[in-house]
């Protein structure tokens, strides 16, 4: 069967059918029956021998140099697939897990092709933006224009990062002295486009990292205004670790003939993670995230939150608990999440609580834990959010806290793992409760007073404020026990309220006397001595 219809099959000296490469409108590369070495005959199409070193890629000599001082010798699979069709100028979407190394497999190749236009010319008009690289979040640009800057140290390729949430200035300035490479938000360059500070009328190449977020619908009308300042004649790369059938042919409208490349199962997670899902009740969540920590001797975590006013108060309650925590989500300036990320990546602080902001493409190295707090509304970010721990190649533990009220959200997320989740049950130590807890039948259990006499009521079977049991009880006084009985001259005395007063000497007869008034005791006779 030949890749075209018009072709017929060549053939070798043995008779067998060479590897020939199918480049399907929307698929995967694709390649027909041969022999095992056929496969690598069908790289040598894009002038890129398949190679898993990186010694081995068509490369420029710096950028090898750059790649050597990372310390990087063998490729992932999708910089393995993904380079040489780059380097060909192919259009291509390239699906692979979290943590797998898509960044290299665009920026390395993106590097190659600009080559050509290397100047060390100081002058901005000979340094115009050919490299647009779009992700949906400040933090994730940030870490892509720093990979990006160390590929390129040992050229004249300049490169920028501009997001929002900082001053324009600053990246003004940067943009009217020429950059080859331009990472960006899409809110922040749609503000320096009005501003007439980014032109990009000479754009060759566009990238779209975390490209599903990317081409929701909250990004698509920014996405479209972008798009139509760009030349018409480009290569378009869409990365990503997801890609649902809508997202597909959204981006169809976007690509040219593209190349899909699979490293992995569609939507799938890493194996290096180990995945556990806990039943339990609200309350009892950040006792879990204490007792998995206490229990697997876990130094950091992340722990995601769906909510921004959640994961501010979850921060302080784990605070509270006495774990140094830092919260990171959308409400903090963008100086306080640099601050947040730099201090966790020191080891500063133990958790960092986050909301989904955080889960695209975030890279800090030797994270163990992902703790859900909450099960992810959208359940492509549960592949994101675990996708922080068990990085290239290392092992990582992921734990989500189910409650019963998230079956709805469960029952998405199997359907997007294709496999069926079992819930389990977590142990908690027995801790004392601190201070006092009434149990509803008018008495208390497990006083803590801080009186050492409680510890020895408490073995006795006592309770505080009553009498042991089998202790003497002390004779009763019986004047007590007498019944009311009325005095004599009580009963033919009337009422001193009743009894009429006289008005006092020296008082006028038109004032009425005041009415006595029965009271609880008797008032003090006036003093009728004499002072001295």
């Amino acid at each position: 069967m030949s890749a075209n219809p018009q072709q017929p099959d060549a053939k070798d000296a043995k008779g067998n059918v060479k590897q020939v490469l199918r480049r399907p409108r929307w698929g995967r590369l694709q390649l027909s029956a041969s022999p095992l070495h056929a496969r690598h005959a069908s790289m040598r199409q894009y002038g890129v021998h398949m190679s898993t070193l990186y010694s081995d890629l068509a490369l420029a000599e710096p950028l090898k140099r750059a790649v050597a001082d990372m310390g990087y010798e063998t490729m992932t699979p999708i910089q393995a697939q993904a380079i040489p069709v780059v380097l060909a100028g192919q259009d291509v979407m390239g699906a692979a897990q979290t943590g797998t190394g898509k960044t290299a497999a665009f920026s390395l190749p993106l590097l190659q092709r600009l080559m050509k236009h290397e100047t060390a010319s100081v002058s901005p008009a000979r340094h115009p933006v050919r490299a647009l690289v779009l992700l949906p979040t400040r933090e994730l640009a940030v870490q892509v224009a720093d990979q990006v800057k160390q590929y390129a140290k040992y050229t004249q390729l300049r490169s920028a990062v501009v997001f929002g949430g900082m001053d324009m200035k600053p990246q003004t300035a940067e943009l009217r002295q020429g950059v080859e490479v331009l990472v960006a938000t899409p809110g922040r360059l749609l503000d320096h486009i009005e501003a007439k500070t980014a032109v990009l009328n000479q754009v060759e190449y566009v990238v779209l990292d975390e490209a599903d977020r990317m081409l929701d619908i909250g990004f698509l009308p920014d996405l479209q205004r972008i798009l139509s300042h760009l030349p018409k004649s480009r290569t378009t790369l869409l990365f990503s670790a997801t890609f649902s059938p809508e997202i597909k042919r959204l981006a169809e409208s976007y690509l040219h003939d593209p190349i899909t490349i699979e490293v992995a199962r569609p939507n799938a997670t890493a194996s290096t993670v180990d995945q556990h899902f806990y039943l339990l009740d609200d309350e009892d969540k950040r006792r879990a995230i204490r007792q998995v920590l206490k229990d697997k001797e876990l130094r950091q975590a992340f722990v995601f939150c769906n909510s921004k006013l959640g994961t501010a108060r979850l921060a302080r309650a784990l605070e509270r608990d006495g774990l140094k925590t830092t919260a990171l989500h959308g409400d903090k300036s963008q100086d306080e999440r640099l601050k947040s990320l730099e201090a966790f990546k020191q080891g500063e602080v133990d958790l960092l609580v986050a909301t989904d902001v955080a889960a695209r493409g975030l890279d800090i190295k030797d994270v163990p834990a992902v703790f859900n707090y909450d099960v992810p509304f959208n359940p492509e970010d549960y592949v994101h959010r675990i996708g922080r721990t068990g990085r290239a190649g290392a092992s990582g533990l992921a734990v989500t806290l189910v409650t019963r009220g998230d079956q709805r959200l469960m029952g998405e997320l199997e359907k997007l793992l294709k496999t069926k989740i079992e819930l389990e049950h977590l142990e908690f130590e027995g801790e004392r409760p601190h201070g006092r807890a009434n149990d509803g039948r008018r008495r208390w259990q497990g006083e803590e007073t801080g009186d050492s006499r409680d510890d020895a009521r408490r073995a006795r079977g006592e309770r505080r404020g009553t009498t042991p049991r089998g202790a003497p009880s002390a004779p009763a006084d019986p004047f007590f026990n007498q019944p009311y009985t009325a005095e004599a001259s009580a009963e033919q005395a009337p009422p001193a309220w009743d009894t009429p007063q006289r008005p006092r000497a020296g008082r006028s007869a038109n004032i009425k006397p005041k009415r006595a008034v029965a009271a609880l005791f008797k008032a003090p006779e006036p003093s009728t001595e004499p002072a001295s």
